[in-house]
């Protein structure tokens, strides 16, 4: 409970997962608590009052952990001869570990393979309506065409002021069970087979990664933030670029936007004055080829409507098409008005945002397959110290900005729920001392967790990390069986440390390795699973498994050599027997 209550009030994102998580495992350890010292020794004695013969393979276990347990005891006298060595030894093992943590992929979640993703495409600014469509129709008929894809939905346009070039693209694919491809691989052939089609971008979004951000939805997501819009935008093309070198990540996109280009037409007002055309008219003569003016009403099935008239479309789709039109001037005379305008060709903002009252620039990018998210964000903010002057900064946001803040939280929680666990031992224990031999086998349950992930290739994420907490109170409880009883030996017994170690740790053998085989069994499962959301319960199973199987091992050989060597810092101590008091001598 000391373990998992803290992490139950975790702030954040990860603070919602872990919330139901810490209060559901501290009342399950509350009532299994309650169990053990309630209806466990009603049914234990009413058990034992029946009288039935041990079954041949009762006989063949019982008598298979005696030689086991003789054979333990064997080895556990030499590690107590060669404790130092043995806890050197451990203590290089688990220093080495930590190495696995560089070479791990680092993310806040894993991928799932739910069967639906998402494509957002963007054909050139200025594309007409049409324009687009055709690309989503180009889309359409190489989807059409994929045997994994059962349906697709395709949106364009509509999106926000002056988006008529851009399109979202829904896919939904077969269950897993019936294609032989992973949904991740055919997202990248998705990717990889529409950049054949001229002048069409798209950005791939797996949808089980939405929902940890209010913005996209993307892993990666950073804002650069300055005063100068033209500046901003220079340096945030130079961080994409260098970016996109690192081959780190795809689908790069930002939310600068163009909106359609302008025609700016620019009266001459010298050559207009001496022509004798007024800049009202030449305005007026624009607005009404291309735009149109009502000249009347008509009804026509009991509604009224206005009738305007303008040019035909074909004749006002392009700029020029303007320069073709005449004006009339003030002596009744019409005047072509190439003679006293000039048009001008000009790009538009289609927004310009600001956070914090600062004008920003946001990127988003999805993690190249393969690639830490971690590594990634290490890469965009060394990208954004060597580019940035002082006045621009680069900031995480979204996904990415989630990813930091979970994780610096739930090492935190971590920290303070072994600080107060060592309280809660230090008091039971009535020692300074032996609560640290407990907690020696956390640090090893980390070992076997980061091992186990990269042998069997999993990522560390927020899935890995909860089964690495189950493993903090998993484990803590190995280790107390067998300090509690080696303490009751010395102090009841009136044994010598060393015999007390040897004198626990075979009667305390069976339990533990109990404890550890039903967890592996139960965390087994889960691991080999494959059906839907089995990327999040996998690497959590496999923390699990490689935790407990060399935390296990270091609690039977590690454990017993700590206390040995850290009993001679404790206090002598009063025998509690019956036979009066002594003091503990025997180190």
């Amino acid at each position: 409970v000391a373990i998992f209550l803290p992490v139950a009030f975790m702030s954040g994102v990860i603070g919602k997962f872990f919330f139901q998580f810490g209060i559901t495992i501290s009342s399950a350890v509350l009532l299994s608590l309650l169990e053990a010292i309630t209806l466990i020794p009603m049914r234990c004695a009413s058990f034992m009052e029946t009288r039935q013969q041990s079954s041949r393979m009762a006989r063949f276990l019982d008598s298979a952990f005696e030689r086991l347990s003789n054979v333990y005891r064997v080895l556990l006298m030499g590690a107590l001869k060669a404790r130092w060595p043995t806890l050197i030894l451990a203590i290089a093992l688990f220093v080495g570990s930590l190495s696995f943590v560089s070479v791990l992929r680092k993310e806040f979640i894993p991928s799932q393979d739910q069967s639906v993703f998402l494509m957002r495409f963007q054909t050139p600014v200025g594309n007409s309506l049409e324009a687009t469509s055709r690309a989503a129709s180009l889309i359409e008929k190489y989807a059409s065409e994929r045997s994994d894809v059962i349906r697709y939905f395709t949106a364009i346009g509509g999106f926000g002021g002056g988006e008529v070039n851009t399109g979202m693209f829904f896919v939904t694919l077969k269950p897993r069970s019936e294609r032989a491809e992973s949904q991740a691989a055919i997202m990248n052939e998705f990717r990889e087979d529409l950049k054949e089609i001229p002048d069409l971008r798209v950005f791939i979004q797996d949808l089980s990664q939405r929902g940890f951000t209010a913005q996209r939805g993307f892993p990666v997501e950073f804002n650069i933030r300055g005063p100068d819009w033209v500046k901003l935008k220079e340096y945030s093309d130079i961080i994409v670029e260098k970016l996109g070198l690192t081959q780190t990540v795809v689908d790069i996109d930002t939310d600068y936007r163009l909106g359609q280009p302008e025609v700016q037409v620019l009266p001459l007002r010298n050559q207009a004055a001496a022509r004798g055309v007024s800049i009202e008219t030449i305005a007026d003569t624009v607005s009404a080829a291309i735009g149109g003016v009502r000249v009347g009403k008509f009804t026509n099935g009991g509604r009224r409507y206005d009738a305007r008239i303008r040019l035909e479309a074909d004749e006002r789709n392009q700029p020029k098409e303007i320069l073709d039109l005449e004006v009339r001037n003030t002596h009744g005379e019409l005047v072509p008005i190439k003679e006293v305008i000039e048009i001008k060709e000009v790009d538009i903002l289609q927004t310009i945002t600001r956070r914090n009252r600062e004008r920003s620039i946001s990127v988003f990018a999805n993690v190249a397959p393969g690639q830490s998210q971690a590594a990634v964000l290490s890469q965009i903010q060394e990208l954004g110290d060597k580019v940035l002057p002082e006045t621009y900064r680069l900031f995480l946001g979204g996904g990415a900005s989630t990813f930091v803040e979970s994780f610096e939280s739930l090492y935190f929680v971590l920290w303070l729920g072994v600080l107060v666990a060592y309280m809660l031992l230090a008091s039971q224990f009535n020692s300074f001392i032996h609560p640290i031999t407990v907690l020696l086998s956390l640090p090893f349950s980390v070992t076997g967790a980061l091992a186990a992930l990269y042998l069997f290739d999993q990522s560390l994420n927020l899935y890995s990390l909860i089964g690495i907490v189950l493993l903090m109170g998993i484990v803590k409880k190995n280790a107390i069986l067998l300090v509690e009883f080696a303490n009751s030996k010395r102090y009841h017994d009136g044994l010598g440390v060393k015999e007390a170690l040897l004198a626990a740790g075979p009667i305390r053998l069976r339990p533990i390795l109990m404890t550890s085989c039903a967890t592996i069994a139960a965390a087994l499962p889960p691991a080999l699973a494959f059906g839907p959301g089995a990327e999040s319960r996998i690497p959590m199973s496999i923390a699990i498994v490689g935790g407990v199987l060399v935390s296990s091992l270091f609690t039977l050989f590690v454990v017993p050599a700590a206390y040995s060597i850290l009993s001679r810092l404790e206090s002598p101590v009063e025998n509690t027997s019956d036979e009066g008091f002594w003091y503990d001598k025997k180190k």
